[in-house]
């Protein structure tokens, strides 16, 4: 191994005299070069190889390569290239078919190399790793786009891009993203061919030795490709796909008709179909010129391309009568009202007709719930609070189990400062399953705590805690703890958490709420601190070592603490801390005792 090493250091040699020659590395560098290359060597010339080590080599001689860069920019010497970058380009290149070799399935590592060569502009090696690289990772659709990419954008090859697609295809038979691709590419050389031609024509160059064929400048070959794939792929995301795409070159009209016919044939009942074809309205309206137009007249045409918009979605809703449907008719009114416009009118005009479909929607019975609170929102944000709590009642009673639905309503019953904010409540309570009713109970308590008396409100904490699911009574309880503390006092508090450990279950932040308020007392007791780290511990010693090292450092600090007491506590920590929690809780110990935790 040491040979093998020796023999690698030495040829080394002459790119590293080159470097001190012509000024660009000192002899100091040199040797410090040597010293590291030989260190990197050895790891990697080890029986146990890692990866790690192969890329912290690469990466220092990424850093040289960078570090040669800026020197040679720095004193203005561009010669000698050849004698020093192309050997070192040449032995990453070779650390990386070493560590691709051995950890094939390391995608990362091979983005690392195709990365590498593209900085470098290593063309040909950079061929070979993705002809590699695809051997081995056939079954990953986004390498296969990525070399076709490159063939076609930077070796400007659309046969061979074309042929890595064709290969793709075989592999993936199936995959959109590859046919979308594909198909973009098709146009590309399509657009590039024809401006080629257009450059040939205004040179007046005779075209008799280039063969342009007039099917393929007109985009049939991504018209071929769109039809295979519309045999394979169902679905109107695929077909949107394709037209946008489609879009984006102005010599594709007859091929976004036939995608538009597809799409409207095969598709007719999809929300997604009619969805696109109503926003269509908004675009081909902007396609007519808008100069010399005053703003009113900008409004006025806006707010028509709109209805027809509108008009559009109203024959869907007719024909796909569905959930989604609205869903789509409603975004599409949402993001019309959310724009921003200087005519009052036409924002008015918005705001009725987002209405208007919230309310047909509605009557429909297929609004989607999650649409009840924008609708609410925007009814609040225009002061038409009455509608508001219609709206929110009728809300209710369309999905009366759900508890966002409940909440959503009382926040407005709330906000409006409403007088049946209680019976509302016990509607909820009445109609929602005790599991889960959670969010219900708090919003209440919080809401009774700043409108009820203090004996209500503790009226309203007590039954809470036996309505509640046992886990969801947990977050109850420390409420509870805190509103005590704030309205009644310490000696109030101490009374309700002897009360409330009677019936578990508990949480960590319960009991540490109730040592934090013993702390903010002037007459801060370590007995009562002991009996509530002890309450604790009893709990959630065997799950957390945090609260064995707060016991501990309790016992150092306080005035009345006995540090006597440590030991004891950290014997009964190890008996009782589960799996790796013991070494966790040593290691904290022993930073605590020396003062560095």
């Amino acid at each position: 191994m040491a040979e093998r090493i020796e023999q690698r250091l030495e040829d080394r040699i002459p790119e590293l005299e080159q470097l001190e020659r012509v000024g660009l590395f000192t002899r100091k560098e040199i040797r410090a070069v040597l010293r590291k290359a030989s260190a990197l060597e050895y790891k990697i010339q080890r029986r146990a190889l890692r990866k790690e080590d192969f890329i912290n080599y690469i990466q220092y001689e990424v850093n040289l390569l960078e570090l040669i860069k800026k020197r040679r920019a720095r004193i203005g010497y561009p010669f000698k290239k050849d004698e020093i970058e192309h050997s070192i380009l040449h032995r990453v290149h070779s650390l990386f078919n070493r560590a691709t070799g051995k950890w094939k399935d390391d995608v990362q590592l091979w983005l690392s190399h195709v990365a590498f060569c593209k900085q470098w502009n290593a063309k040909h090696q950079l061929s070979k790793v993705f002809s590699t690289m695809l051997a081995i990772h056939s079954n990953k659709p986004a390498l296969w786009i990525m070399a076709a990419k490159w063939e076609m954008e930077t070796r400007l090859s659309s046969e061979s891009a074309r042929h890595l697609f064709l290969r793709a295809l075989r592999f993936h038979p199936e995959c959109p993203k590859l046919y979308q691709e594909y198909f973009r590419m098709e146009l590309m050389h399509a657009e590039k061919q024809r401006k080629e031609k257009k450059e040939f024509e205004q040179a007046k160059m005779d075209l008799g030795e280039f063969n342009y064929c007039e099917e393929i400048l007109n985009g049939e070959m991504a018209r071929i490709v769109y039809r295979d794939a519309s045999q394979k792929i169902k679905g109107v995301e695929f077909q949107l796909a394709v037209l946008s795409i489609a879009k984006l070159f102005d010599f594709t009209q007859d091929l976004q008709k036939e995608i538009l016919e597809s799409l409207q044939t095969r598709y007719a009942d999809d929300p997604l179909t009619w969805d696109y074809m109503a926003r269509r309205e908004l675009e081909l309206g902007s396609l007519q010129p808008t100069e010399n137009t005053t703003k009113q007249k900008k409004v006025s045409e806006m707010a028509q391309r709109e209805e027809r918009c509108c008009a559009v979605f109203d024959e869907a809703v007719r024909a796909v009568p569905t959930e989604d449907m609205w869903k789509y008719y409603i975004t599409f009114c949402l993001e019309r009202y959310n724009r921003k416009t200087n005519s009052e009118e036409l924002k008015q005009k918005r705001l009725e007709r987002t209405l208007n479909v919230f309310c047909k929607a509605h009557e429909s019975s297929l609004l989607p719930e999650a649409l009840y609170k924008q609708w609410l929102q925007l009814l609040l944000d225009s002061s038409l609070s009455e509608k508001a709590v219609e709206v929110a009642e009728a809300a209710t009673r369309h999905f009366s189990q759900s508890v966002e639905t409940w909440q959503m309503r009382l926040q407005v019953l709330i906000q409006l400062k409403r007088d049946d904010v209680t019976q509302c409540f016990e509607e909820a309570i009445k109609h929602v399953k005790s599991k889960g009713t959670l969010p219900l109970w708090t919003l209440w308590v919080e809401w009774s705590e700043g409108t009820n008396s203090k004996e209500d409100t503790e009226a309203l904490y007590q039954r809470s805690l036996h309505a509640t699911a046992p886990a969801e009574s947990v977050t109850m309880k420390e409420m509870y703890l805190d509103w005590t503390y704030r309205n009644g006092g310490y000696k109030k508090v101490k009374r309700l958490f002897t009360s409330l450990c009677e019936n578990r279950p508990f949480s960590l932040d319960f009991f540490r709420k109730m040592i934090q308020i013993e702390k903010e007392q002037e007459s801060c007791k370590m007995l009562h601190l002991r009996e509530y780290y002890e309450r604790a511990l009893r709990e959630f010693g065997s799950t957390t070592t945090d609260l064995w090292l707060d016991y501990v450092r309790e016992e150092l600090s306080h005035p009345k603490g006995k540090p006597e007491n440590c030991g004891s506590i950290h014997w009964r920590a190890m008996k009782m801390l589960q799996g790796d929690l013991v070494e966790d809780f040593v290691s904290k110990y022993t930073l605590l005792q020396t003062g560095h935790l």
